[in-house]
């Protein structure tokens, strides 16, 4: 996305819509994310590349549930 990142596009999203459940994707691990400025939200919702079918929908159901 050349305008914004992901975690930017989230934030600008949860304006308009507090009650949305955000799942970010990422090559990067956690830990990474967290030295690049991530917060606990951010790395808590997260899948690691790559990933296959069912553990995407897995992790959907779990971000949905919580």
């Amino acid at each position: 996305m050349p305008e914004m990142n992901g975690r930017q596009l989230a934030d600008h999203l949860k304006v308009a819509r507090p009650d949305m459940a955000v799942l970010f994707m990422s090559g990067y691990t956690g830990a990474a994310l967290a030295h690049r400025g991530g917060d606990a939200e951010f790395t808590g919702h997260l899948l690691q590349k790559p990933f296959t079918p069912d553990g995407l929908s897995r992790r959907v159901r779990e971000v949905l549930d919580a």
